[in-house]
């Protein structure tokens, strides 16, 4: 969803990626329904995508585990362009404290965009 309202709304080129296959056919269903053109891959975390964006967005699937998320969070450097940034949505009881340090880690630095019911929204740029 995150990448289709992007897409729609702020009119990005989004590539979409999820190693769930019921989730790539439901997102390339949603993107035919919404008329929307987006890139969507079948991919273990970044092992089919290439490229440099200037954002990487993922609300982390939290149920694989707090290496899965480390690893998005570490790799997104890699396909990330200078000042681009790492954004990611997560749920306060299910990680946010954990992957905010590991972001500060990598980046060098993260900001708490917003807060909410136990939601946070975590920012870091790469410079």
């Amino acid at each position: 969803p995150l990448g289709l309202a992007l897409a729609k709304v702020q009119g990005v080129k989004a590539t979409m990626v999820d190693i769930n296959n019921r989730a790539l056919d439901l997102a390339k269903q949603n993107a035919e329904k919404n008329d929307v053109e987006a890139m969507i891959l079948s991919s273990n975390i970044y092992e089919s995508v290439s490229g440099y964006f200037d954002h990487v967005i993922s609300n982390p699937p939290i149920r694989a585990g707090k290496q899965v998320v480390h690893t998005i969070i570490e790799e997104s450097k890699n396909y990330l362009l200078e000042d681009g940034d790492l954004t990611i949505v997560i749920q306060k009881k299910q990680g946010a404290p954990s992957a905010k340090a590991k972001m500060e880690e990598v980046f060098g630095n993260v900001e708490v965009v917003k807060k909410d019911k136990g939601y946070y929204i975590l920012r870091s740029v790469k410079e």
